[in-house]
């Protein structure tokens, strides 16, 4: 793992918004963030999103019967089969994760889940499953850390982004599960 680059954060402390941009700048990730109020939920901001480019997401922290924690990112649209995915992604039974896990592992609270705040498992204790739609868009958006704002980038750069902190995704077509 000698080409994982270093978080741009204090071993003590998580990336917010700031650092996660630069960190997206130091590794060459062209990126467009747009600031809007919070959005907590899939359904709230469907007008503000739909003047965005881009496919939008839903994430997902889940821990399985095992304790093994999950992030799934999946488009917004998508239908993700909590009963039939553990056995797509080699899991136990899946449950939400505690907003206390959620902030100790990710650094994010709820309504701001994002795989972008894989940059700060510095530990590497989330598995990371991804639709395979996202992996096709144009652009795919995310929260940078915060629900108070957006950000887009390719599926180029958003894979580049997790090879730079060390994350092989898993890539699921939910369309099949």
């Amino acid at each position: 793992m000698s080409d994982v680059l270093a978080v741009p954060a204090p071993e003590h402390a998580h990336a917010d918004r700031d650092a996660f941009l630069a960190f997206l700048e130091q590794i060459g990730v062209a990126h467009t963030t747009h600031d809007h109020p919070a959005v907590f939920r899939v359904e709230e901001g469907l007008e503000l999103k739909a003047s965005m480019p881009g496919a939008h997401t839903k994430n997902l922290f889940l821990k399985d019967k095992k304790q093994q924690i999950w992030l799934v990112s999946a488009r917004q649209d998508t239908t993700v089969d909590l009963k039939r995915l553990p056995y797509v992604i080699g899991s136990d039974r899946l449950s939400f994760g505690r907003e206390e896990l959620l902030y100790e592992v990710l650094g994010v609270r709820p309504g701001s889940v994002t795989a972008f705040a894989l940059l700060n498992d510095r530990e590497k204790r989330v598995r990371f499953v991804v639709d395979q739609r996202l992996i096709d868009a144009e652009l795919v958006n995310f929260h940078p850390m915060t629900n108070t704002a957006t950000t887009a980038v390719t599926p180029k750069d958003f894979l580049a982004f997790l090879t730079a902190i060390g994350v092989e995704p898993i890539v699921v077509d939910f369309d099949k599960v």
